[in-house]
């Protein structure tokens, strides 16, 4: 079929199903809702058979949906209808929830129901990404191939939304979730306020007080009751006190203990930093004078999961297992430090096999733009960012102690798809998209010029950079991106991983696979400094020169300032310009011969 996307936003959702319905044989595009004459412009110009909005937050004018096929993706259950669906799911703890397709009208979420599916959630609180790329993303992908499979039948019609059947007790028209909905006390129980934070979780955060400035809320995890007695207080009495810090995150005393606040932003229209979602010690800054680093909370094990860690290794056998989790996988110099410093130690362990395993909503998305947009010096915050993750891509391609698998459970995007390349093995989880390209007026580096043309050759690599366009697990595995694909599911994806990371862990398999990296490169004739000296070289141009409208693209990013076209690339095939793309020409192929 001829399908179009109409959207907000290519998020996470918006990319796999357009990935998926193009393996599928579909004709697929996009198109942003820039506004109502820009939609109806563009949906006349891609003449779809058939419009779906796996991400639209606006409403779809009347002269689109009354002449052609339009189908919402809404992340509630039959019934359930409003903005903040996800929000008061969370809130209110509902054990059950479910993903709608139905097909739009005058009014907002009212239409005739196309496919619906429902699924469990835990009693405790996701956070509202996870939750929203996890079991609402794998249930709206089920629905939109429903919809697409009723689509091409002519006998098809929707059931009228008064007619289809609930699944999910209480779902109902609910208003926009805001700030005094979710409001909180510091002398509330440690679960409810988790559970307020993460209900608004991405966005738009809980509005609090904290070291006596306003901010809001986000990356919240129960701190451990004894923190809070450890500073020789009773839970409850040191509520609202910052009680410690740790790698960017600080401990609140809370009614019955503690809660970890990874990331804050500050409330305050006229604060320097506003808008700005920033790791928490870097927000308050100078407000923590006199609050002690706290390298484990008081009275913790080192493997608790109340212990705030974003790097944590642990042995099995022979093989050693490093796992990070990066807030929506931005890397700052910090972050690139401690990774560093864990696989540092992880590589000096006699095991075979070392695991390198991202989180499972992202595996890595690159440098930390939100830190670098929030420094006084932004060029020089970027500088120092590229060469901290540098630092990590060097270790993990010049490892070869042990057979380094990567583990993308989550999606990745530009240097963050880049950084496990260097690996042994790439082992992704089925459903995660890969960005294996660079925008935001940068070059790139990451080591990307060495390793990605020895992953998928020199035409193929050149390609990826040049298109810019997503890339789902399966089709990263045919190109050679990717060496494995394992289940959707987080737990089978982890059993599945453990028993690949043992079948490779055999004395003999490793060995060998060691002895041909070494091998390898050990023949490569341009050393993997020079590679990254180009890199740099024109890194330092897009950041300190900005010759690629780096600064400003960062500012829209980071200030998510909405976009008012379409990228050429996700218009209909028929309608993209044939655009010189001259810079990029001879990035991977270097004038110095290289070793294939």
């Amino acid at each position: 079929m001829r399908i179009l996307l109409l959207v907000t936003a290519f998020n996470g959702l918006s990319q796999r199903a357009w990935c998926a319905l193009r393996e599928a044989g579909h004709d697929v595009s996009v198109l942003f809702a820039t506004g109502e004459q820009e939609m109806i412009t563009g949906v006349g110009r891609a003449d779809p058979e058939l419009i779906i909005c796996p991400f639209l937050k606006d409403r779809v004018p009347a002269e689109v949906w009354q002449r052609r096929r339009t189908v919402i993706i809404h992340p509630g259950p039959v019934g359930d209808r409003g903005p903040s669906s996800l929000d008061w799911a969370i809130a209110e703890g509902a054990r059950v929830w479910g993903v709608t397709a139905l097909q739009a009208v005058e009014e907002m979420d009212a239409g005739p129901i196309w496919a619906t599916r429902t699924f469990a959630l835990a009693a405790a609180p996701p956070r509202k990404s996870s939750l929203y790329n996890g079991p609402v993303a794998d249930a709206a992908m089920e629905c939109i191939f429903e919809v697409v499979t009723k689509a091409q039948d002519p006998a098809f019609t929707p059931v009228p939304a008064d007619r289809a059947p609930g699944e999910v007790p209480g779902a109902r028209l609910r208003p926009l979730m805001r700030q005094p909905d979710r409001a909180f006390s510091w002398d509330d129980p440690t679960e409810q306020i988790v559970r307020k934070i993460r209900a608004a979780d991405g966005a738009p955060g809980v509005r609090t007080e904290l070291g006596g400035l306003a901010v809001f809320a986000y990356d919240a995890l129960p701190g451990i009751v004894s923190a809070a007695q450890g500073q020789g207080a009773r839970p409850g009495q040191i509520a609202g006190q910052i009680i410690s810090r740790r790698q960017g995150a600080v401990l609140v005393g809370t009614g019955d203990g503690s809660v970890w606040l990874g990331h804050l932003r500050a409330a305050d229209p006229g604060h320097a930093r506003a808008g700005i979602k920033l790791p928490s010690t870097t927000l308050l800054g100078a407000r923590l004078r006199g609050v002690p680093h706290s390298p484990l909370p008081p009275g913790s094990e080192p493997e608790h999961p109340a212990t705030y860690r974003q790097v944590r290794y642990r042995r099995t056998g022979a093989v050693g297992w490093l796992a990070f989790d990066f807030y929506n996988g931005a890397m700052a110099p910090g972050h690139c430090r401690r990774l560093l410093a864990g696989l540092r130690h992880a590589v000096a362990q006699d095991t075979e096999v070392l695991v390198l395993r991202g989180g499972t909503d992202a595996f890595s998305n690159g440098i930390h733009l939100n830190v670098i947009e929030a420094s006084p010096d932004p060029a020089s915050a970027a500088w120092a960012s590229i060469r901290a993750i540098n630092e990590v891509c060097r270790e993990i391609i010049n490892c070869t102690r042990q057979v380094v698998i990567a583990g993308y459970a989550g999606s990745a995007g530009a240097g963050g798809v880049m950084l496990g390349l260097g690996a042994d093995i790439v082992a992704a989880r089925e459903g995660i998209v890969l960005n294996p390209y660079y925008e935001m007026g940068l070059f790139g580096s990451e080591l990307h010029t060495f390793t990605l043309p020895r992953r998928v050759g020199p035409d193929s690599a050149q390609r990826l950079i040049d298109d810019k366009l997503p890339v789902s697990a399966a089709r990263a595995r045919s190109l050679g991106l990717v060496d494995e694909v394992g289940p959707r599911h987080p737990d089978a994806y982890t059993d599945w991983l453990a028993a690949l990371a043992e079948r490779e862990s055999d004395v003999r398999t490793a060995r060998n696979r060691r002895q041909a990296k070494t091998r390898r490169l050990a023949a490569e004739r341009v050393p993997l400094e020079v590679f990254e000296a180009r890199e740099l070289a024109e890194m330092s141009r897009d950041m300190y020169a900005d010759r690629a409208g780096f600064a400003a693209a960062r500012h829209a990013f980071v200030r998510k300032i909405k976009p008012t076209e379409t990228p050429a690339r996700l218009l209909p095939a028929a309608k993209v310009p044939t655009a010189p793309k001259a810079r990029r020409a001879a990035t991977l192929r270097p004038a110095v011969p290289v070793s294939a």
